[in-house]
This record gives structure tokens, C-alpha cells and sequence, in this order.
């Protein structure tokens, strides 16, 4: 990891890929990833830990299935969401997003219980920025 400032801006164009979190950062046992995301991601949940989202730019859609029933969040540009471990949720971004993410290094994108991985969703636990 770098020991100079990241431009999150400069970060987020240096990549294109959708759904596959660039790590700009470590903070103790936590990565901070931004990713670009657009359209729909999987169904998924992380059993020992916690999620949380920032949106850089965009709108990012959290569905949420908990005791209650279903939900979707709306995270308009500037606003945090954490879900709870263990919560089955399913991030979204009907027009694109900047993202990022506070988690434990080593969780995978696609959580501990997930669906069928589609093509355009990268199963990874998030790439070094170059």
C-alpha cells in the first residue's frame, strides 16, 4: 500500500471493470475498496462481518432480506450504509455508481452464501490498485 495520499477520483479512472473493487487502502485488519458499479450484483451474505458503503457518485440500491421481509435501501451520493452480518442483500445501481467499501481484508465480493455468480460480477476479495 502507498504511504502518499490517494485521489480517489485518480483511482476510480484507472480502471473500468464493473463489480471488482480496486483495495486504495488498509486501515489495521480492513481494506477500503471503491469499486464502479452498474446494474445488478448477486444475492449474498457475510456471515462474520459487517458491509459498509459509501456512494462517491451515483445511487446505489441495497436490497435487504431480514426477519421483517424485503427492503431496499436507497443511497443517494454522500450517504453510508452498513449491513449487518449475516443480512442476505443485493447491492444494485439501475444508472451507475462509485462506491466504497470498509471490510475485513480477505472477504470475498460475493460474500460467505451466495447465488449463481454471473459473468459481469467478479468473485474476488479485491485487486491492489496499480
Amino acid at each position: 500500500m502507498s504511504t502518499e495520499p490517494v485521489s480517489l477520483a485518480k483511482a476510480l479512472a484507472s480502471f473500468d471493470a464493473l463489480w471488482s473493487p480496486r483495495i486504495v487502502s488498509r486501515v489495521n485488519d480492513y481494506d477500503v475498496r471503491i469499486a464502479k458499479v452498474d446494474g445488478e450484483h448477486v444475492w449474498h451474505a457475510h456471515d462474520e462481518t459487517d458491509e459498509f458503503f459509501l456512494v462517491l457518485d451515483g445511487e446505489l440500491h441495497i436490497a435487504l432480506r431480514e426477519p421483517a421481509g424485503e427492503r431496499t435501501v436507497v443511497l443517494a451520493q454522500g450517504a453510508v450504509f452498513t449491513v449487518p452480518r449475516g443480512t442476505e442483500h443485493k447491492p444494485s445501481a439501475p444508472a451507475g455508481a462509485a462506491i466504497l467499501m470498509f471490510e475485513p481484508t480477505g472477504t470475498a465480493t460475493v460474500g460467505d452464501r451466495h447465488e449463481d455468480i454471473p459473468d459481469h460480477v467478479d468473485a474476488t476479495t479485491g485487486h491492489v490498485l496499480d
